[in-house]
């Protein structure tokens, strides 16, 4: 019995589709990736990350969704792959076929986009005209009787393509405002005939591809379709929690035999997947559908780490626990699991830049893992790296996520690398992160599974220690590399010396207790981040101050709508457009828009403006820089700048 098996007996027990039993209960979750031609045609990238997820292990492997129409109405991203003719048979064969190679059933999603489809068009579609909330997207044009029974029958014919291409089932995609919850929401659905009304007419387009679906492809031939358990709309109409749960009831009914249960829309007015919602929250969603449905449940949401699941399949809350965005992080996920090997796991921080990228009709990509997408290509060491023969002395200079990064690369690479840092604790303003609000503590996650690379690979991290060019010297490296980060800029402003005046990191590492009133200094990620914690913390009146018209710019959008409606809510005062003149030891000077010399009184002054920490000087031979000690970006920044530098080596 391997190590997974034994601590996670649940997880690693067979389940069943339909009457296809799998090897495990860990089904990966559909995504979109945009690797794909824009015309449909599977390409040879996608098929390389395919293959990586259904070699990770995973007992059910699931396409991204595929658009059934010609007009490209249900397309909703650049690169989605098409299966309205018989003509792209071949290349999703091409997928079929390299999941089944590693005992993994697979799955093809049918995905019509709806309301957030038409991405080559000037309209979207749906059961009604209802404006848009999102703006990115299209206006959208109501379906006629004629669209609606169309529709169907691509549905159908999808299936019946999805048997011919050699899948183990098809999955149906009417989750977070695609056009299967479109007809089924009472906020986008205003319609008076068949298809609109009451629940079970809400119910009634998706009930009927469903039974069309059956009928087509058979009995036995399994059926997945991923559902809202709550949509999380009722600010704007939606359907009630009692709604959602009659219409996936006369749904299922139809013919499924799985149900992915999901929560909210994109148009949701509630963070559903982010850090600030805890793992295994919308478990209770999940239970009640289990209950009710007496149909076999999975899970996606907030699912990262496998005490959570594993906990949930004992209890009998889902069948199969569900995984997209920790194994985009981390395709190996299962067999790590399997093999007691934990702490090898490429930790999901929840950071969402992968929607970001694909809403902005870009190719996907991962905050924590740079090989996404280069799954195919030995050199990036997805699969790992060839030992090199031409070992070299590396020093680096800094054990933050960018220094550790580059340090676990370098050393799995077979060089002989050591990593310095001057504080007591590795981990850089991760660490420090880590001790923010709202789901931060994650951040240690990362810190910790790069440690433990470092550890495996022969990286020896050196900590409470600070280099000197004579350190270096006579330590006499083949390389150097500085991933010093970034310190709040002190010099930058008149003042930054006074005694009520403190940085960001000294205020959330608790090495400054603040006074009453704070005043931070800064108009980015950072500063927003310090005016949580002391939100968070209590008992502190808080102003954030800088130049910016708009607060958070370089905040990922899934969290900045977020973080700017818990600083409203924590009473934090923005002095936005105001260009900070001089610090003082009543407070803070600025010009105000128009042009005003205005003081804001407080008792210690924060500052939260980053800027590369260069103090250390050092260049002769081979010298790198790395993360912020180039530029300040964010934490995914770090991480590609340490690990494309030590592919390098």
């Amino acid at each position: 019995m391997l190590p997974g098996q034994k601590k996670y007996p649940h997880i690693f027990s067979p389940g069943k589709l339909g009457k296809l039993e799998t090897k495990n209960r860990i089904k990966y979750a559909s995504t979109e990736t945009n690797f794909n031609y824009s015309d449909g045609w599977v390409a040879d990238k996608e098929v390389a990350y395919m293959e990586a997820q259904a070699r990770g292990g995973a007992g059910i492997v699931t396409t991204q969704g595929a658009y059934t129409d010609e007009s490209g109405e249900g397309k909703g991203y650049v690169g989605m792959m098409a299966i309205w003719d018989d003509k792209f048979i071949p290349g999703l064969k091409r997928i079929a076929d390299v999941i089944r190679k590693y005992d993994a059933l697979s799955v093809l999603q049918l995905m019509h986009c709806g309301r957030v489809g038409g991405i080559h068009l000037d309209y979207t579609v749906g059961p009604s005209v209802v404006d848009q909330r999102l703006p990115r997207f299209r206006p959208p044009k109501e379906m006629t009787r004629e669209d609606i029974e169309i529709c169907i029958e691509e549905h159908v014919q999808g299936a019946r393509r999805c048997v011919e291409a050699g899948f183990d089932g098809v999955e149906i995609s009417g989750i977070v405002g695609y056009l299967l919850s479109n007809f089924i929401s009472s906020y986008t659905n205003k319609r008076t005939d068949e298809f609109g009304g009451d629940a079970k007419g809400r119910a009634e387009f998706p009930r009927r591809i469903v039974a069309g679906i059956r009928k087509a492809v058979g009995p036995d031939y399994p059926i997945i379709i991923r559902l809202c358990g709550e949509e999380l709309l009722l600010d704007r109409g939606g359907s009630t929690p009692e709604e959602s749960l009659e219409m996936n009831r006369i749904i299922c009914n139809a013919g499924v035999d799985m149900l992915s249960v999901t929560v909210g829309w994109q148009e949701s007015a509630e963070s559903v997947i982010s850090r600030d919602i805890p793992q295994g929250n919308w478990l209770h969603v999940a239970e009640r559908f289990t209950k009710e449905l007496k149909l076999p449940v999975c899970m996606a949401y907030r699912l990262f780490e496998p005490k959570y699941p594993e906990a949930a399949l004992a209890e009998g809350t889902i069948e199969f626990w569900e995984s997209c965005r920790a194994m985009i992080a981390d395709p190996m996920l299962p067999n790590k699991i399997l093999e007691g090997r934990e702490e090898d796991i490429i930790p999901c921080m929840a950071c969402n830049i992968c929607l970001a990228r694909l809403f902005r009709d870009a190719e996907l990509t991962c905050g924590v893992r740079p090989t996404l997408g280069h799954e195919s290509e030995a050199d990036w060491g997805f699969y790992g790296f060839v030992p090199t023969d031409d070992k070299k002395k590396i020093m680096i200079v800094g054990a933050g996520l960018a220094g550790l990064q580059a340090g676990a690369v370098a050393a799995e690479k077979g060089h002989d690398v050591t990593i310095y840092e001057k504080k007591d604790k590795i981990g850089g303003q991760a660490a420090t992160s880590a001790k923010g609000p709202w789901g931060d503590n994650e951040f240690m996650r990362l810190v910790d599974h790069l440690a433990s690379r470092c550890e495996k690979n022969g990286a020896k991290i050196i900590t409470g220690k600070a280099v000197t060019p004579e350190m270096i010297e006579k330590a006499a490296p083949d390389k150097v590399v500085f991933a010093t980060g970034a310190l709040p800029d002190r010099g930058a402003l008149a003042g930054g010396d006074g005694k009520n005046v403190a940085t960001c990191l000294d205020v959330m590492d608790g090495v400054v207790k603040p006074g009453k009133r704070v005043v931070v200094v800064g108009d980015k990620g950072v500063a927003i981040s310090t005016a949580l914690f002391l939100v968070d913390k209590g008992g502190y009146e808080v102003s954030i101050i800088g130049p910016a018209k708009k607060f958070g710019l370089d905040v990922n959008p899934s969290y900045i709508w977020r973080y700017m409606k818990k600083l409203k809510e924590g009473g934090v005062t923005q002095y936005k457009k105001h260009k900070v003149k001089e610090l003082k030891p009543d407070g803070v000077v600025a010009v105000d828009p128009e042009g005003n010399e205005v003081t804001i009184a407080c008792d210690t002054i924060v500052l939260a403006n980053m800027a590369p920490n260069n103090e250390l000087q050092y260049d002769k031979g081979e010298v790198y820089s790395v993360g912020d000690a180039i530029v300040t970006r964010r934490s995914n920044a770090a991480l590609h700048d340490g690990y494309r530098l030590a592919m390098s080596f």
